[in-house]
């Protein structure tokens, strides 16, 4: 094989690997829809490594607020999925999501057990929406005398 068409091989190639890439989702995402529960707002705090996906879930309903660990979670490209547990009465739910991230906003579907099947949208949060006591990366200012 000649070098030019080497590299054009390795530059195509190079180009494929990097469209696959996942996409960084790390951060918080929100997102407020209606359920057969009720009015339901969550915040998602994401970490993401590689393709491997982790942090938490955490969901207000009806001012009842809750908070569970991300399981099984992965990010390829610009699929993401995950399962969160839910207690509820006493039993385990499991709560599976799967979604297409375009830029700052997630389309979920999210298949709660055999109960419900909703189609939500997550936005992220940016730096800028946070109130100051969120962010993490701020440091409390010297008092004055």
């Amino acid at each position: 094989m000649s070098y030019g068409k080497l590299t054009v091989v390795l530059a195509f190639t190079l180009a494929l690997m990097g469209s696959a890439r996942a996409a960084d989702i790390t951060g918080k995402w929100t997102t407020q829809f209606d359920s057969p529960v009720g009015v339901q707002k969550y915040t998602y705090d994401f970490k993401v490594d590689g393709e491997k996906l982790t942090g938490k879930a955490m969901g207000d309903v009806g001012g009842e607020k809750r908070e569970s660990e991300i399981k099984e979670g992965k990010v390829t490209s610009n699929e993401v999925s995950f399962v969160e547990m839910l207690k509820f009465q006493d039993q385990d739910i499991r709560i599976e999501y799967k979604g297409k991230i375009s830029g700052d906003e997630i389309k979920f579907t999210r298949q709660v057990g055999d109960f419900a099947t909703e189609e939500i949208v997550a936005k992220r949060v940016k730096e800028s929406d946070q109130k100051p006591d969120q962010k993490s990366d701020q440091k409390p200012s010297a008092a004055k005398p």
